[in-house]
């Protein structure tokens, strides 16, 4: 678990509201600083401003899809840094493919596993 005065930053990103909530319950239990999206374009805006260590991220969302948000985010200097992990029903060899070629470390299928989820992030936190 996480100090307060240095609470990893994370952004969830998701087009579905239930999924944002629970997401955010779950960090926020592990005492994560969360920020939410719901599209591509307020992701990138948020990522800009808030600096996340993590990014999860939906794939299928309207407008800009999540490898489109993943590319944008890797050519960002501020953000060279981050994780982006992908949480999304989308579970084709392809679309894991798609997902680390446009900057994705992870990438866990829905519906998921609350505690395979919260287990991720810790990692990613502890050894990056």
């Amino acid at each position: 678990m996480h100090t307060s005065d240095s609470a990893a930053k994370v952004l969830i990103v998701d087009d579905e509201p239930n999924i944002v909530v629970a997401l955010e319950f779950l960090l926020q239990r592990e005492a994560y600083q969360v920020q939410k999206a719901y599209n591509g374009v307020q992701a990138l805006e948020l990522a800009a401003a808030f600096l996340p260590d993590i990014i999860v991220l939906d794939v299928m969302m309207p407008g800009m899809d999540g490898f489109e948000v993943a590319r944008r985010v890797r050519q960002m200097e501020a953000l060279e840094m981050t994780k982006i992990v992908f949480l999304t029903a989308k579970g084709t060899q392809r679309d894991k493919e798609a997902g680390y070629s446009s900057g994705g470390e992870y990438y866990l299928i829905k519906p998921f596993d609350n505690e395979v989820f919260v287990n991720t992030i810790n990692e990613i936190m502890a050894y990056g």
